[in-house]
């Protein structure tokens, strides 16, 4: 997981500085808009000081001259806060928004710029997507303004269940996965994939579990 949050901040800041908004001595404001309160401020908080290392570490070798600020935004896992949120991220300057805990949180977003893009011709902000993957969010939701970075729940299920098929000592399978979009989703798909490449793997359990509750 460390590498590959390494791999999308660098990947990120690699892109807008060389982006068309990105001139010489330009400070470009990232607003990073995910948990940094209740049960899931844990992870939260680690992401946001991966990201803002990372800017860092960019800033002291970027021989374009371009500046990264990453403005950390608590959403509380929350679509509603997630709106707010983007509205003081805008406030703020930031032309580029990031999010990757919760699907719920990324469809937020992507309804709320829609509708500020169209509104703000010329000040359009761009959503950076690097872990909510939702298919939709890419399918019946897909945005031009979003651009997503990690592969969505049907093509990480068909990758796993293709492995699956061919362990011939894989006889019963119990699905345990967290109640929300991704979860349900996965258990969705393993159920249809394992039936279309090995009918004879038993289904034994499917169970969905509460996310962030005590």
């Amino acid at each position: 997981m460390k590498f590959v949050m390494k791999t999308v901040v660098a990947s990120t800041l690699l892109a807008l500085a060389g982006g068309a908004f990105a001139q010489q001595g330009e400070t470009v404001k990232i607003a990073w808009l995910d948990p940094l309160s209740g049960l899931m401020a844990a992870v939260g908080t680690n992401q946001l000081k991966s990201f803002q290392f990372l800017a860092e570490e960019f800033n002291k070798k970027n021989a374009a001259g371009v500046k990264f600020e990453i403005i950390g935004i608590d959403n509380k896992l929350s679509p509603q806060e997630t709106t707010s949120a983007l509205r003081s991220a805008i406030d703020q300057g930031a032309r580029y928004v990031t999010q990757g805990n919760g699907s719920g949180p990324a469809l937020a977003i992507i309804d709320a710029l829609e509708k500020h893009n169209a509104r703000n011709p010329g000040k359009e902000v761009l959503y950076l997507n690097y872990a909510a993957v939702d298919p939709d969010l890419t399918n019946s939701k897909c945005s031009y303004w979003q651009y997503r970075f990690d592969a969505d729940t049907s093509m990480k299920m068909e990758a796993l269940t293709t492995w699956m098929k061919d362990q011939a000592d894989i006889k019963k399978v119990y699905l345990i996965n967290q109640n929300y979009s991704h979860g349900q989703q996965v258990s969705k798909f393993a159920k249809a994939n394992l039936s279309r490449k090995r009918p004879d793997i038993q289904i034994v359990g499917d169970d969905l579990h509460p996310l962030a509750q005590v």
